[in-house]
């Protein structure tokens, strides 16, 4: 085979941050399917397309983003505009790539609370959350695959499953555990601990480091000196817990908005493993402790995240106004959803710039630390568990009415009730599924497939939901 000729091989020429702008958002708009998805994006256009980074330092950076609590392709946005322009950069590709499903979420979300109860709203719904079910498996499935090529890290995911479904382990905890469990495997150089991420890099043509925009060397941004990083935290730190504690000052503790910028304070530094292991924590909290929404809401909210540009976990923007909508206080009702939402959305991804901006130097000289792989191997194999978790407690909930609590010891779970089966909602949920991982179909047409499923029902006079 012949050489790729020179001018193939030189790197791209400097780009302004007006000419980033476009491109980030560019990659916003495009950022449906959730993680695998927008990652494989933001691959194609960042290191394919334009060169501006390397496939080394994209997974490098990608493998970082991964231990972080938060979604880890927001995370990837903005560590990679940090590389090419610093802290400005970062906060524009970080910026823009949860802007649509900001707006997004909170356009439906009104849609929601003022024609949800509509029957054609409601069985619309009915039918995007039977496919959400599929899409959850096939995120097990997927995962699975990458992250569980030895006994070792089965059993960790098995481990991780029996914990939070039967015994109800905090994820923290797990997610913790595995952690340690994994750095110290890997920086005793055991070969089990070396399988890599959990959604990996597209296959294809590898880009060098050196053919591309950002090259091999370190930036000079990323030399902080320790005042620096301590003044970076500051800041960050300042724009998260401040509003927090005016909030729980001025309200107290027990009020809604304290309490939602609490709780979801709480959630950015736990959300490893991305929305899919994360709802089923937020679910335990929010649906039973707080009462702010309803099992099969929760499904909503991650039909609509599902079916709009961002991360999943922007759902937790749904959830935030749902508590507010219940409890507004003085407010009016869909003044303090909005609020609610906003405020949740805040505290959710403020945090995820602080980890970018304060660890990203760090990280830059940390290129194929085998203790960091470890403990990414084994975040990601627990957090297989953990969503298989998520799947069947989606599956209880939208295939049946009803369940019944079991108790025993440390021991408890819900098991459903045979007789208050949907036979509409198992016979959809059962078409997504298959459509999902026999038939290769894609998130986005089996979520408007089922839609339209759910929408012709209720046109045929059937009672769905």
């Amino acid at each position: 085979m012949a050489p790729p000729a020179a001018a193939e091989r030189e790197r791209p020429v400097a780009v302004s941050v007006g000419e980033a702008f476009w491109v980030w958002l560019r990659i916003a708009a495009l950022s449906f399917g959730g993680p695998a998805g927008q990652i494989a994006v933001m691959h194609r256009v960042l290191v394919e397309e334009k060169r501006w980074i390397g496939e080394h330092r994209f997974l490098h950076a990608l493998n970082y983003c991964m231990l972080l609590p938060g979604p880890e392709a927001q995370q990837l946005a903005t560590y990679i505009g940090w590389l090419m322009h610093k802290t400005r950069g970062g906060i524009i590709a970080g910026g823009l790539f949860i802007l649509p499903g900001i707006v997004s979420i909170m356009t439906l979300s009104w849609i929601y609370v003022i024609y949800g109860q509509l029957g054609i709203v409601s069985a619309l719904f009915f039918g995007l959350k039977a496919a959400v079910l599929a899409i959850v498996l096939q995120a097990v499935v997927r995962i699975s695959s990458r992250a569980l090529k030895n006994n070792v890290m089965l059993v960790m995911a098995a481990a991780a499953f029996l914990l939070i479904f039967f015994i109800g382990m905090p994820f923290p905890v797990i997610v913790l555990a595995a952690g340690l469990i994994g750095y110290f495997g890997g920086r005793a150089g055991l070969a089990v601990f070396r399988v890599g991420g959990g959604h990996g890099a597209p296959g294809g043509k590898v880009v060098e480091d050196a053919e591309t925009l950002l090259g091999e060397e370190l930036p000079a941004h990323a030399k902080v000196p320790p005042l620096r990083a301590i003044g970076t935290a500051a800041v960050w730190l300042a724009l998260w817990l401040i509003p927090v504690g005016v909030l729980v000052f001025w309200l107290g503790p027990d009020n809604i908005f304290s309490q939602i910028a609490t709780f979801f304070s709480a959630m950015a530094m736990v959300t490893f493993g991305g929305a899919y292991a994360v709802l089923a924590y937020v679910a335990q909290e929010a649906v039973q402790s707080y009462h702010w929404l309803q099992p099969r809401e929760m499904l909503d909210g991650l039909g609509m995240a599902e079916t709009t540009p961002g991360p999943l976990i922007i759902v937790l923007q749904f959830v935030g106004f749902m508590g507010a909508y219940r409890d507004p206080g003085m407010l009016p009702p869909l003044i303090a959803a909005t609020l609610g939402g906003l405020l949740a959305t805040w505290v959710t991804f403020i945090p995820c710039f602080l980890w970018i901006f304060l660890g990203a130097p760090f990280i830059e000289r940390l290129r194929g630390n085998a203790a960091v792989a470890g403990a990414l191997s084994a975040i990601t194999a627990a957090v297989v568990g953990v969503i298989l978790n998520l799947a069947i407690w989606f599956a209880i909930h939208t295939i049946f009415s009803a369940v019944q609590p079991f108790r025993a010891g440390p021991i408890r779970f819900d098991i459903p009730v045979l007789a208050s089966v949907d036979l509409w909602a198992l016979l959809l949920s059962g078409a997504s599924i298959v459509a999902m991982l026999r038939f290769k179909a894609g998130a986005i047409p089996t979520l408007l497939a089922a839609s339209a499923a759910g929408i012709a029902l209720h046109f045929a006079g059937v009672t769905t939901g």
